[in-house]
């Protein structure tokens, strides 16, 4: 410590790139600083450290961290306890550019997979970013050393030693999150597709606010013939509302609360923070959200189950656009969730194609079927189910067709869902085949990307992953638009597909195996090793994606060619 403490205050003033010196390692009396890369610019990206804590002498309890899902909390609420005492500890703004700052990368509402803290039997591991100060173009040492010397140890002090933390909230934490994947399994052996739980509060504060709404909301109550009880670990019993396999609609009148339902069950694949009010949502893990995505890029996806005899002879079998319609895109999400092994598919008719999920008996009689390519959803939803073992969850207000192939019927009434199911049989007809009637689903094109889709060198032959925001990818020469991958959530897991596309590039796609089960093994690796192995040198701001978004990113690639 009291090295870099000297090495800051005679780089006061010099050049900034003098800061160069300070990389390297330093022991403080609680813990040890590694500084792994220095900017060379105040303007540039931050600094990169990380803090080593003795796990012994940061005195967490075994039992807190010693399950894989018990680590992942502990480490996600060490991530949230550090972000708390930096905005305490730390100053902030000290000069140009991001003098000053301190940054972790923490999640939002859900708790994911990170490497900004990492928790083992030897140590725990904290990464950070921080601006190291300038005045103009020059280094402020004095300013660094009340940055690392004062302010680093106050926050490491408050953040990661069980004695100076709110041991019931640890606790808490880590007890809901386990809760909450014990739930998640459980769905399978209880026969369901998803579960939400009596008293949930599911309205968010805003379209673009994931936290729960300030005040106002109801809870949520399931209807008695719809309940399942659990019993979970730590919460004990649970009543709630129970989605069975098959098709399931939510009905009900504007702005009484289908696509809020839908929503808390697309985020239901995540476990949550306490508080959130959806702690007791799950949805199957590889639930997925499709919709109609015009301009979408498509590569040599099976659209024939919706979508065949196109004019002039266009295959769809193995089909390709750089312009999807509303139609093809949706159809190609699909399939393409399909390949990723989906049980579930969820779907609001609000951002659905209107010709995809629908074509009414007029319709059926003024175009005839040779001249309509499109097999709308509800001639293949029972299909999904009964050939693919595929349930699907659809928001329908427009439509009551729907009753025609529901196995549940869920009427949304001032945010209280009730079960209608026997109401809607009896209005329902019997189902009449729609276009292609014995067409069935027989399985995916076995596809996968060229080496000039993979690449991820730009012009001038350099390396180039970058984002901008959660949901703009550039690879290489390739700007990918993942902003209708609905179930992506954080920049981080946007980081990580990048880097585990080069991954993969580089390990599993010149293998004979399709796309999807190159990815899988990628998935598998990290899992095995870590995010860390996507990266050639130490950062903290990863977040591990789902196959499903991984295997979107590279399928929204527009240009090369797949084989």
């Amino acid at each position: 410590m009291n090295n870099l403490h000297h090495k800051l205050l005679a780089l006061d003033g010099k050049g900034y790139k003098a800061y160069k010196a300070i990389a390297g390692t330093y022991t403080f009396p609680a813990f040890t600083l590694s500084i792994d890369h220095v900017q060379g610019d105040p303007f540039a990206t931050p600094s990169r450290i990380s803090v080593s804590v003795d796990t012994g002498e940061a005195a967490f309890p075994d039992e807190l961290w010693q399950t894989e899902v018990r680590r992942v909390a502990l480490e996600d609420f060490l991530g949230r306890a550090i972000r708390q005492a930096i905005d305490r500890y730390v100053k902030g703004r000290r000069g140009s550019g991001g003098s000053g700052e301190f940054h972790i990368a923490t999640s939002g509402q859900q708790v994911l997979v990170r490497n900004a803290v990492c928790v083992n039997a030897d140590v725990i591991e904290a990464r950070f970013t921080l601006g190291l100060p300038a005045q103009g173009r020059r280094a402020a040492g004095r300013e660094a050393v009340a940055m690392l010397i004062d302010e680093l140890p106050q926050v490491i002090n408050a953040a990661l030693y069980y004695q100076n933390l709110n041991s019931k909230r640890v606790w808490q934490h880590v007890y809901s999150v386990e809760d909450q994947h014990t739930l998640r399994r459980w769905l399978q052996d209880a026969g369901l597709v998803a579960f939400v739980a009596d008293g949930a509060l599911l309205p968010r504060a805003s379209g673009v606010d994931d936290r729960p709404m300030p005040e106002g909301a109801l809870p949520f109550m399931a209807p008695e013939a719809l309940a399942h009880t659990v019993t979970l670990p730590n919460a004990g019993e649970v009543r709630g509302l129970g989605i069975g396999h098959g098709v399931t609609l939510i009905v009900g009148g504007g702005f009484h609360g289908k696509s809020t339902l839908l929503h808390a069950l697309e985020r239901g694949v995540y476990n949550h923070i306490p508080g959130d009010g959806r702690e007791r949502v799950a949805t199957v893990e590889n639930a997925v959200k499709v919709r109609a995505e015009d301009g979408r890029a498509v590569s040599r996806v099976n659209i024939s189950p919706f979508i065949d005899h196109l004019p002039f002879g266009r295959d769809t079998v193995s089909f390709s656009t750089e312009n999807a319609s509303g139609s093809t895109s949706q159809a190609a999400n699909i399939i393409e969730a399909l390949e990723c092994g989906t049980q579930l598919l969820l779907i609001d008719e609000d951002t659905s194609a209107t010709n995809f999920m629908i074509r009414d008996k007029r319709m059926q009689a003024l175009v005839a079927d040779d001249k309509e390519p499109i097999t709308p959803l509800i001639h293949r939803v029972r299909d999904l189910y009964e050939q693919q073992g595929v349930s699907s969850v659809i928001v329908m207000g427009g439509s009551g067709d729907y009753f025609d192939v529901a196995d549940t019927v869920i009427m949304l009434d001032a945010y209280q869902p009730h079960d209608v199911t026997a109401q809607a049989r009896a209005l329902a007809r019997p189902v009449t085949p729609g276009t292609a009637p014995g067409k069935t689903f027989d399985g995916p094109v076995s596809r996968r990307p060229g080496a000039d889709v993979l690449n991820p060198a730009r012009a001038d032959r350099e390396v180039k992953i970058n984002t901008r925001g959660v949901n703009n990818l550039l690879y290489g020469e390739h700007d990918i638009d993942l902003s209708q991958v609905e179930q992506l959530i954080d920049i981080g897991q946007t980081r990580s597909i990048g880097l585990m596309i080069y991954y993969f590039a580089q390990h599993y796609a010149a293998t004979d195996n399709n796309l999807v089960k190159g990815l899988q093994q990628v998935m598998a690796d990290a899992q095995q090793y870590g995010l860390d192995i996507f990266s050639p040198y130490k950062v903290g701001d990863l977040a591990l994606p789902r196959l499903h978004e991984l295997a979107a990113a590279i399928n929204r690639i527009r240009e090369g060619q797949w084989h």
